[in-house]
């Protein structure tokens, strides 16, 4: 049975995102479901997740992008994440920093203008841009969550549902680094990165709940 139909016959339980008390019942029931409809592939990415993500730093400097990957400080620090993971629903800037290649071709090291995310229910999406992420996120551990999605590309219309396309397939961690700010760290994406780190702050019109 294909991912795409498992994860509309398992009775999922995506983390709810809101208010402390309700984040503490999300975690309940079903916290476990990502296990059932993750690919063998998204599985040894994210094995190799600090793998990639060295790779793509060491890569990165190699190109003469050591200054730049300082500057970010603890971004693009793979031990940087902080306990109680969970962020809130809402509407978030995200940025997006694609570390190393997959070839010889193409830079090393790229920082994008902020976007527009969204945390609902659990699923988390990119709203504009070429290449959007969409998926939903579950606990992993005492610092993570885990995200497993699919890549929508340029006018699609709607999202694409993970599984149903094994080269759009996502799989990611997410983790708090900081008052008001969180990363999502996507291993090994289909195309140009070795690492893409996605900075996540609510929208300056906003605040959000801190963890307790």
């Amino acid at each position: 049975m294909r991912a795409a139909t498992l994860l509309a016959a398992v009775v999922l339980a995506p983390l709810t995102v809101g208010a402390p008390v309700a984040l503490a019942a999300g975690m309940a029931a079903g916290a476990d479901a990502w296990r059932v409809v993750i690919t063998r592939p998204d599985r040894i990415r994210l094995r190799n997740w600090r793998d990639a993500w060295v790779l793509g730093l060491d890569q990165a400097k190699a190109a003469g992008n050591a200054a730049a990957i300082a500057k970010e400080g603890v971004l693009l620090d793979p031990d940087a994440g902080l306990e109680n993971p969970i962020i809130p629903d809402g509407d978030y800037d995200c940025r997006m920093i694609k570390l190393g290649r997959k070839g010889p071709i193409g830079p090393a090291y790229a920082s994008y203008p902020a976007g527009s995310c969204r945390i609902s229910a659990g699923r988390i999406a990119k709203l504009d841009g070429p290449q959007r992420p969409n998926g939903l996120l579950w606990p992993f551990d005492a610092t993570r969550l885990i995200f497993l999605g699919a890549m929508s590309l340029s006018d699609e219309p709607r999202a694409l549902d993970y599984g149903r396309d094994d080269d759009r397939n996502m799989v990611g961690l997410l983790e708090r680094i900081g008052p008001q700010r969180w990363r999502m760290i996507l291993p090994q994406p289909e195309w140009e990165s070795q690492c893409d780190i996605v900075e996540l702050v609510p929208k300056a019109s906003r605040s959000v709940p801190q963890p307790g």
